[in-house]
């Protein structure tokens, strides 16, 4: 695309994101996972896939006609909408599982390399870096009950980065170095750092002058946007023997004054927002809860790990009002667009499901999960465990989440806009489907 083309894009009310303006992770500073364009009720085609060097887990987000991401290869994308051609890719030290922030014509994105970066979205340029303490991964001793159980070991489903949030002049963001952060969005200068107990790697939500974020250390936290003051902090599960059940990993969603949030103590929380008590909390018996729910018309949106589950709850008791069994895990978001909920799963499947009784409507197969290199999948699609994870050693997790990788896995939450569907997938590419 030429300059003043995509100039034009950025700028003009009639270019097709500027409607549906989707700038930040989950579509708003919420989290709501709402986004204003109907979604495609059938499967028509592949529009465009865009390949890139890597995993891409990071989410896309839209501006004007410009699609933004980022891959595991250590590249952030600016991808035209319409026919999935690169406008330009911008390289940072480290892989970029986070997903993007947009606010005016400046784009912010952390990386693995322990940078929050600034660039410029009309040219990918470097506006300010901003370094933390570092990255890294949650790790335990035994995780998992993998083998050896006093071995420190670095957990390999802790697969996203904190995506930031900008609101009020300052972009926030969360970091394996424990601390969120509130940088001034211009300058990138810090304006306070609060530091919890563990890895951070889920993605502050904002609303009403409030950040609310879980961190690995069980406790999910609300704090003020101004000073960085805690308001309040909740305590999730503990498993202190493997470190299974324990971490805040989902993000939260902030709508009517409740925030929802998923644990890997296998609850889905909804809490007061004010006060930061608990209003109900539902099971998932062992389950992790990794997605961050959905929230409209009075229903909440998530997905289950090990069980594979999908539901629909009730916002105001949690009664579950549609519960679906699904073929593979889910850690991708759901995304609302009109009557239909779009989510990814770790089969390398998109699926398009009903709103109301999440009946599955439709469903992509990406071409690598067709493919089913060394039968990760069995016959009807479920992961084929005795084939991904052979033993309980410690690298035997690692060796089989890059096995589950080679089918296409979606970790990335989709992105609907102008009718059209984005997605990552493991197979390394970012998918327009309509």
């Amino acid at each position: 695309m030429k300059t003043a083309l995509f100039l034009l894009a950025m700028a003009s009310p009639c270019a097709i994101g500027v409607a549906n303006a989707q700038s930040m992770f989950r579509g708003d500073a919420a989290h709501s996972g709402v986004y204003r364009s109907e979604g495609p009720r059938q499967f028509h085609r592949v529009k465009w896939r865009f390949p890139t060097g890597d995993r891409v887990v990071s989410s896309p987000i839209i501006k004007g006609d410009v699609v933004y991401f980022g891959g595991d290869d250590g590249n952030v994308y600016a991808v035209d909408a319409s026919d999935g051609h690169q406008i330009w890719k911008h390289k940072t030290g480290g892989p970029v599982p986070s997903t993007p922030a947009i606010d005016g014509e400046t784009l912010y994105i952390g990386s693995y390399d322990g940078k929050f970066h600034a660039l410029d979205a009309r040219t990918g340029a470097t506006r300010w870096k901003f370094s933390t303490e570092g990255e890294r991964r949650f790790e335990a001793k035994g995780l998992h009950g993998n083998l050896p159980k006093n071995q420190t070991m670095a957990d390999a489903y802790d697969v996203y980065l904190s995506s930031p949030v900008v609101a009020r002049g300052a972009v926030y963001f969360g970091s394996g170095d424990g601390n969120l952060y509130a940088l001034d969005a211009a300058s990138g200068t810090l304006k306070w750092k609060f530091q919890t107990g563990d890895v951070v790697h889920a993605s502050p939500a904002y609303a009403d002058g409030t950040l609310y974020f879980g961190s690995w250390d069980s406790y999910f936290y609300a704090v003020d946007a101004d000073s960085g003051k805690e308001r309040w902090r909740f305590h999730g599960g503990e498993d202190p023997m493997i470190h299974n059940q324990v971490g805040f990993q989902s993000s939260p969603a902030v709508v009517g004054g409740v925030v929802y949030t998923g644990c890997r103590d296998s609850n889905l929380y909804a809490i007061d927002a004010a006060t930061g008590k608990e209003k109900w909390r539902f099971n998932n018996a062992g389950s992790w809860v990794i997605t961050s729910p959905a929230v409209t018309q009075g229903k909440v949106i998530f997905g289950t790990s090990d069980s594979s589950l999908y539901y629909v709850l009730d916002a105001e008791s949690g009664k579950p009002l549609a519960r679906q069994q699904g073929n593979a895990y889910m850690f991708s978001s759901p995304s609302v667009a009109g009557n239909m909920v779009f989510v990814g799963v770790l089969n390398g499947t998109l699926e398009a499901r009903d709103l109301d009784s999440g009946n599955l409507l439709w469903a992509y197969e990406t071409d690598a999960a067709k493919r089913n290199v060394g039968w990760a999948l069995t016959a009807d699609r479920k992961p084929n465990v005795p084939m991904l994870f052979r033993s309980a050693w410690r690298e035997a997790t690692v060796v089989g989440i890059e096995r589950q990788s080679s089918i296409g896995s979606i970790f990335s939450s989709p992105l609907i806009a102008g009718g059209v569907v984005y997605f990552g997938s493991t197979d390394g590419a970012l998918y327009a489907v309509e």
